[in-house]
């Protein structure tokens, strides 16, 4: 399969070896402008100007020879594309299912037809997965080519799976979708090759019905019902009739790929799937790990049963306690979803509530997003916005209230994004500007406050001294670590134990980070009696140095796994369970 970045290096010799001759020789990183002039200066014979991507692949099929030097990672990291992709530690790839029907029933949740629930058709991860028709194996296989073809390791891979909501979707199908994007990251070994989809493919982008917030005529489950049905045989009952059969495959098909990719050239240290508290219970849980699941991305949007009831969001309060506890029960890292704005909320309820996010011990996720309620013409909150019912925030209560969000999340959990990234011209009324985190940085700088969430303190791409790192450790109780003597709940759940490794004590970033879960004696496991691994402490890892792999960063620093901490923070937590809780 060719890529767009493989191009005739023999036409093109000449001045590809001139750039690359040039990077070679500049014992830094280029700037974006610095680079953009020497493409200038050396142009395609035939017109325009190289990509990184075609610097790259030019790079490594000619390195040790016509003169360069032998290959070298380092210079293929100088000349990648966006290097914060993988900032902290692994390949993110993401894919998304196919448009399906969804339980719920959020009248401010978009309803765009050619997309899974809640997602629109002009979102970039949403393009992608439109472009590929919904194909698992397409998907999964182009992401991670363009990471590599643009400079980026790809041999550990987060793959994460959006898209409505997963555990509605037919267990067959599940399974079917996990095992193609693991057969994708099999079968990647640096050109990587394309098998063709073992299911029909599933477009909508000719679809012409549109789902209209203001009257509703039709709703989105109706309209991708309908759809579905006319393309897949007649004869079976429920969504499994909504599901091509081809689409379906076996646990043991399944835990064949995932074998397989233990010593793939892709390998999956990490799958995200994401869902709502109300379809999450002991068994399913279980059924999430099977498949190979490391973090569940809920559903929360609000900690209150008004809110929750007015926003006919489907469950309340009681519920999302339960799947946290069912979750962190069963190994898994929480990312939470929390809307402000929302019906029936207001600036200062919003700031209230999202305290209650980490003052609670149910809850307190391990990382976290922060979408503020967008008006889309498809959302039933249309009719509620024209008779006055709801408005959307101005810009400066906005920023008042994210900023204050944004002070209480605890230095334990990551902030991974402050602001959904909704193209403007899908927004009816409200904020468009997409990068609110910098805004809301500027604002806490200029009140002389700061963050202390992970992502405002992981090391990226600093070099590190390893003298000057520190063991830090942070007990976080959940509802059964209590006082002596007051016994234990009789809800007792797992206690959320994080451990921030090697910090270095001079600039307070963090450079590695683990987090386990700790039982204690007489707490109630749910999933126990379900699965035999629960019951066990827990422990994750999370590295959140400058790169997935382990080279040698610029000048005197190393990343965390060359410097051998996970293996020691691993030893120092085997001899903590043995002894002290």
């Amino acid at each position: 399969m060719k890529e767009k970045n493989q191009i005739d290096l023999q036409f093109h010799r000449q001045p590809l070896l001139a750039i690359l001759q040039e990077v070679i020789d500049t014992p830094d990183r280029l700037s974006g402008q610095a680079l953009t002039k020497l493409l200038h200066r050396h142009a395609r014979p035939d017109g325009g100007l190289y990509s990184r991507s075609q610097l790259i692949y030019a790079y490594r099929e000619m390195a040790g020879t016509n003169g360069l030097p032998p290959y070298s990672e380092e210079l293929v990291q100088r000349l990648r594309r966006k290097p914060i992709r993988t900032s902290s530690g692994v390949t993110p790839v993401t894919v998304l299912t196919k448009p399906f029907p969804c339980p719920g029933e959020c009248i401010f949740c978009p309803s765009d037809v050619r997309m899974p629930k809640s997602y629109l058709s002009r979102e970039p991860g949403a393009q992608r997965a439109a472009q590929h028709e919904f194909d698992p194996y397409s998907q999964t296989l182009s992401r991670i080519q363009a990471f590599y073809n643009n400079g980026h390791r790809v041999d550990k891979i987060e793959l994460i799976i959006l898209g409505g909501t997963w555990s509605f979707y037919p267990q067959g199908y599940q399974i079917w979708f996990v095992k193609r994007c693991f057969e994708a990251m099999n079968d990647f070994a640096g050109g990587g090759r394309r098998i063709e989809p073992a299911a029909p493919p599933v477009s909508f982008r000719t679809c012409s019905e549109e789902v209209d917030g203001l009257t509703l005529e039709r709703s989105y489950n109706q309209v991708i019902s309908s759809s579905l049905s006319s393309r897949r045989p007649r004869g079976r009952g429920g969504s499994e009739r909504l599901i091509d059969g081809a689409c379906s495959a076996s646990w043991r098909q399944l835990e064949e790929v995932q074998a397989g990719n233990e010593e793939a050239a892709a390998r999956c240290v990490g799958l995200v799937v994401e869902t709502r508290p109300d379809h999450l219970d002991a068994g399913e849980v279980v059924r999430i790990r099977r498949l190979g699941a490391t973090k569940v991305q809920i559903g929360v949007q609000s900690l209150s049963d008004e809110v929750l009831r007015l926003n006919r969001r489907g469950h309340d309060v009681a519920a999302t306690r339960r799947a946290f506890r069912l979750l962190r029960q069963g190994g898994f890292k929480i990312h939470a979803h929390w809307m402000p704005n929302l019906y029936g909320s207001d600036p200062a309820r919003d700031v209230e509530d999202f305290g209650r996010l980490f003052a609670d011990p149910d809850l307190r996720p391990d990382e976290l997003k922060i979408y503020p309620c967008s008006l889309i013409e498809s959302a039933e909150l249309m009719q509620y916005h024209r008779d006055g019912r709801w408005r959307p925030y101005d810009h400066q209560e906005l920023t008042t209230v994210l900023s204050e969000c944004l002070l209480r999340v605890p230095a334990y959990c990551r902030l991974t994004r402050m602001i959904r990234d909704i193209p403007g011209d899908d927004i009816h009324a409200g904020n468009r500007i997409t990068n609110f985190r910098q805004v809301v940085d500027k604002e806490l700088a200029r009140r002389r406050r700061r963050s202390v969430d992970i992502r405002a303190r992981e090391i990226r791409g600093a070099a590190v001294d390893p003298g000057e790192l520190a063991l830090d450790r942070v007990r976080i109780p959940g509802p059964h670590f209590v006082e002596a003597g007051r016994g234990h709940r009789p809800e007792a759940v797992p206690g959320h134990f994080v451990r921030t490794v090697a910090e270095p004590t001079q600039r307070g970033q963090i450079v590695l980070a683990n987090r386990r879960v700790v039982f204690d004696d007489g707490a109630i496991d749910e999933i126990g009696r379900h699965d035999a691994v629960s019951g066990q402490d827990l422990l994750r890892r999370a590295l959140v140095g400058e790169r997935a792999d382990a080279a040698p960063v610029a000048r005197m620093g190393r990343v965390p796994v060359e410097l051998g901490l996970g293996i020691d923070r691993d030893d120092e937590g085997r001899r903590r369970r043995r002894g002290d809780r």
